[in-house]
């Protein structure tokens, strides 16, 4: 992919976060990103299952055999030995990415999806975390909610897309799809307070970025029933709104210097995910 990084080219919100990086952690946070983004073309391809299990299966030896011919796979390494990321995170992402290699995936309940959403989002916002520097595991524990976050309000915004590729995360149902924006919403809260223990020169990168995921929750809220959310396409916040929801962050970053949490008062929902992964050893 010529010199861009795959975080330029799919990721529009967080690119525009990125903006707001100092430009060494962003290049870190893109390599991060790389390596998610190959794993994850590899499941989305338009391939038939047993090649991409093939490939998927490829990609991860050469991951686990430390292939360092492959830049992507380099670079990751190099985060893993450099932030001391635990390789039960990468398991978990490279987990959830493959539970998508099937003819059809649904998933039956409200802990699916929020293991789900952990696997493949939680784990990065974990990761991103820990190379920002977050070391307090409270904090830790508040990255997977806003990675969390993040993925239900894609999966939110992706009903009827993912529906033509056999994918039912949740169903094709308003009444679900806001359901599942109200779920996110619990996230993002529980994620607020700690962005505070994220060192100044990250911090307000990381408000811009919840913002602006948050957003798409609520313009989808805003269509009111499944025909005006289907006739919408995809719903994504345009830049006008982009830079109205940075200056509104600017208002985030001083409540967050003027507020003060405990640790055992800040909230986190992982009582469902604790029943099948212990994210105790992963923060």
């Amino acid at each position: 992919m010529s010199n861009k990084s795959y975080l330029s080219v799919y990721a529009k919100s967080f690119s525009w976060a990125g903006y707001f990086l100092p430009k060494q952690t962003l290049k870190k946070c893109s390599a991060l990103y790389d390596f998610c983004r190959v794993a994850d073309n590899i499941a989305d391809d338009a391939d038939d299952i047993k090649n991409k299990e093939k490939k998927f299966e490829q990609f991860e030896n050469d991951f686990n055999r430390k292939d360092f011919d492959n830049p992507i796979i380099k670079n990751m390494w190099g985060l893993i030995e450099e932030f001391n990321i635990s390789l039960k995170i990468v398991q978990d992402l490279l987990t959830g990415i493959k539970s998508d290699i099937q003819n059809k995936v649904k998933l039956n309940s409200k802990k699916d999806l929020l293991i789900y959403s952990y696997r493949v989002a939680g784990t990065v916002g974990l990761m991103m975390a820990k190379i920002l520097k977050v070391n307090k595991k409270s904090s830790l524990r508040s990255a997977i909610d806003l990675g969390v976050a993040m993925q239900l309000t894609n999966i939110s915004r992706d009903v009827i897309e993912d529906s033509k590729n056999n994918r039912f995360y949740i169903s094709k149902d308003f009444k679900e799809i806001s359901s599942t924006i109200k779920l996110a919403e619990n996230f993002y809260e529980n994620s607020f307070y700690s962005i505070k223990d994220i060192p100044i020169s990250f911090r307000f990168s990381i408000l811009v970025a919840r913002r602006i995921y948050r957003k798409i929750g609520l313009k989808i809220l805003s269509k009111k029933n499944l025909e005006n959310y289907q006739n919408s396409g995809k719903i994504y916040v345009s830049n006008k709104e982009k830079i109205l929801e940075t200056f509104l962050s600017i208002f985030d970053l001083i409540k967050l210097s003027f507020s003060f949490k405990k640790d055992d008062q800040i909230l986190n929902d992982h009582d469902l995910i604790n029943e099948e992964i212990n994210l105790d050893e992963r923060v």
